[in-house]
């Protein structure tokens, strides 16, 4: 697997996020669309209900999209996500995953984030990754994946 580039990201809470984690933890890094609407609300929601049983396994989850900071402190306090929400405004943590893609709705074209997931080690290695992912089970599945690291 590849290697993530480290990088510093802006957080919910006023945080600065390392990427890979500073602190000896993996790291799951699951990127959406938008803020608020029902895809997201609900993954959001699935990876809040699992936070613990993520923690236990040494693992930390950030959520990542190009909204801003404001729009991911409102989204995180409407639902009480227990984990950070990152703004890649400019879009640099998006295009190191390569997550930006043409996209179709209502017939027109469009580039934006495919729903995408990524575990990243403590040393940067990318241990797995989901693409197009489909939202119904998906925090289950990743939670499986950590625990048997």
């Amino acid at each position: 697997m590849n290697n993530v580039n480290p990088i510093t990201c802006v957080a919910t809470s006023n945080q600065k996020v390392e990427i890979p984690d500073n602190h000896g933890r993996n790291i799951v890094l699951y990127f959406y669309p938008k803020d608020d609407t029902p895809g997201c609300t609900i993954e959001g929601n699935d990876f809040a209900a699992l936070n613990d049983s993520f923690a236990d396994q040494n693992t930390v989850i950030y959520g990542v999209s190009r909204d801003s900071i404001s729009s991911h402190e409102k989204f995180r306090k409407k639902f009480s996500f227990s984990f950070e929400l990152i703004s890649d405004e400019d879009e640099a943590l998006c295009n190191q995953f390569k997550v930006i893609k043409l996209k179709k709705l209502y017939g027109k074209e469009y580039l934006g984030i495919v729903r995408s997931t990524f575990v990243i080690s403590p040393n940067g290695e990318i241990l797995k990754h989901w693409d197009n992912v489909k939202v119904d089970g998906h925090a289950d599945e990743v939670l499986e994946f950590v625990s048997d690291l």
